[in-house]
């Protein structure tokens, strides 16, 4: 989750398929906070309407983010060494990696090392 400073605003953005209980995130905004949900969640949101009503809340939500507010969620990441635990495998092993995913046998994320599509 990203929490920001808009101005006088506190804001949040974060994948909506982490939120499992977003009325605990609308309580932890100030008045008029907002939380900027960034793709869509796997099951339906219960949204508490005292949880956005008593402070000015705003609830808002974007199919995927653009460049620019992709480059701030990084910056933020940098800037507060925010990181995530990844897998980094060669292009190579994709179809090992794939086979892995089927028995769920991955802790992390995968990511492809580009640079070993040099090598295939």
């Amino acid at each position: 989750m990203n929490i920001k400073r808009s101005g006088s605003q506190p804001s949040a953005k974060g994948q909506a398929e982490y939120f499992t209980d977003i009325n605990a995130y609308l309580n932890l905004l100030t008045r008029d906070g907002n939380i900027t949900l960034v793709g869509a969640p796997t099951k339906p949101l219960d949204v508490s309407a005292f949880s956005l009503i008593m402070a000015r809340r705003s609830l808002s939500g974007s199919n995927i983010g653009g460049i620019a507010q992709t480059q701030e969620m990084l910056d933020f990441c940098g800037e507060h060494n925010i990181t995530a635990d990844v897998e980094v495998i060669p292009i190579q092993k994709v179809n090992e990696a794939y086979e892995r995913l089927l028995k769920s046998d991955v802790k992390y994320r995968f990511c492809i090392d580009m640079a070993s599509l040099k090598s295939a």
